[in-house]
């Protein structure tokens, strides 16, 4: 397995801290979003790596596991569980080495790590018989950004992890922050053991008027002053097209309306929806003509 320099993929030193790498992800994601680049296939490449680097020296575990195995960082727990079982009887405290992203004796790491896993396995109680240890793969985690526009109904869309092209489907409804797991996507098991899975997290970016709260939608809604005086009709835009709504006589500033069903549809119930709340703002008319002011000011007079 060819080792990955995340640091420097980052553009980073290893003393980096979480801001400093939160903002040079957001810099270089931007830079090489696929969005922006479309077509170019190196753009892509490094955009992959960009968020792979992202995912691992984020999360204070994953990093200590990378400082301290470099490439071999996904099996940093089989190889603590493997050295806790060998104890006094192989390799444990005979040995010192020295991980991570730099200064580690990489070949040697790599001939140990293939003795402890390969071949036959290891022995345990200091007995003759051999048995192989087995573990599960690592899991795998990965972003994925959707426009809120984009989980009105359910879609099926391709994305890559390493080289690998998955397909699947994406319920209606998802969350922002929201993470599902699919089971066997992850890194290849050792020894036989199995795959293990993926995490899918999701990133919803709000890309209308509505503002989100679950499965609600809000918005305020601009009305003059004299069709809320009179009453009359209105068009609302919603998710799902535009509706007409009739505004009663007399409605007063900060009225709220519920438009039932016109919000987004729940997660794997596409059938349903939640609701969308219109709140009217009244929109007081400016630079009045001297005409109109005595009308106001006649109606003063009337109240």
């Amino acid at each position: 397995m060819e080792f990955i320099d995340y640091y420097k993929i980052l553009g980073l030193d290893k003393s980096a801290t979480s801001a400093e790498i939160k903002k040079a992800y957001r810099k270089l994601a931007r830079k090489y979003h696929p969005d922006l680049n479309p077509n170019d296939a190196s753009a892509q490449q490094k955009f992959q790596q960009i968020n792979e680097a992202h995912e691992v020296l984020i999360d204070p575990e994953k990093r200590k596991k990378y400082d301290q195995y470099g490439k071999d960082w996904q099996h940093a727990d089989a190889f603590e569980e493997a050295k806790r079982q060998q104890g006094s009887q192989g390799f444990g405290g005979q040995r010192s080495y020295s991980g991570g992203a730099q200064g580690f004796d990489e070949s040697q790491f790599s001939d140990f790590f293939e003795s402890m896993f390969g071949g036959g396995g290891f022995s345990r109680g200091g007995g003759s018989r051999r048995q192989t240890a087995q573990f599960k793969g690592q899991d795998l985690n990965a972003t994925l950004r959707l426009n809120l526009t984009d989980i009105v109904t359910s879609q099926k869309q391709t994305i890559s992890i390493g080289e690998k092209k998955i397909r699947l489907t994406i319920p209606a409804g998802v969350e922002d922050g929201q993470t599902i797991k699919i089971k066997g996507y992850g890194g290849e098991g050792m020894n036989g053991g199995p795959k293990g899975d993926l995490y899918i997290t999701f990133e919803i970016f709000n890309n209308t008027a509505f503002k989100r709260v679950g499965n609600d939608l809000y918005k305020t809604e601009n009305i003059k002053l004299y069709k809320a005086i009179l009453g009359g009709e209105i068009t609302i835009d919603t998710l799902d097209g535009a509706v007409k709504l009739k505004v009663k006589p007399e409605t007063q500033n900060d009225t709220k309306v519920k438009l039932k069903g016109k919000g987004l549809p729940k997660y794997k119930k596409e059938d349903q929806h939640g609701d969308l709340y219109i709140t009217y703002n009244i929109d007081l008319p400016k630079n009045l003509s001297e005409k109109e002011k005595e009308l106001f000011t006649e109606l003063s007079k009337l109240r």
